[in-house]
């Protein structure tokens, strides 16, 4: 059950469209990125090897699996609070893995933007898809 959305004169009207275009601008990330994880397994599992992933073929697989799917759940609204947990979980985990380390060029940047990405999707765990998605069909 999705929870209403409400703040201040005019927004609770706009609230469907807003958390729509929300979802939207968070699934993009993902979905792009494992689209590209799974359409070069070989070099993500060049890159993960050289983190010292585990089984870094799999490693590539899996991660690409999540981003995508996990992606394309946020986009059309389905199981979302499911979804929004696993991409938070998933983005602390990617982080302390790949970000952390600040002689690397980017990185600053990478964490403060995984910092973001973890509050939209704990704010979608929370307050669910919206009506505008499969979930708000549902009756989720």
């Amino acid at each position: 059950m999705s929870t209403p959305v409400s703040a201040g004169s005019g927004a609770a009207t706009n609230a469907p469209v807003v958390v729509l275009a929300g979802r939207v601008l968070l699934s993009i990330l993902f979905i792009i990125a494992g689209f590209g994880k799974l359409t070069s397994i070989g070099a993500t599992a060049g890159f993960f090897g050289s983190l010292g992933l585990p089984l870094p073929t799999v490693t590539a697989i899996v991660v690409g699996l999540v981003e995508l799917l996990g992606g394309l759940a946020i986009l059309v609204g389905f199981k979302t609070r499911i979804a929004a947990i696993v991409l938070a979980i998933f983005t602390v985990g990617a982080t302390a893995v790949a970000h952390l380390d600040f002689s690397q060029a980017g990185n600053a940047l990478m964490l403060q933007k995984n910092l973001g990405l973890i509050g939209g999707f704990l704010l979608l765990a929370v307050l669910g898809a919206g009506p505008l998605s499969i979930d708000g069909r549902l009756g989720d």
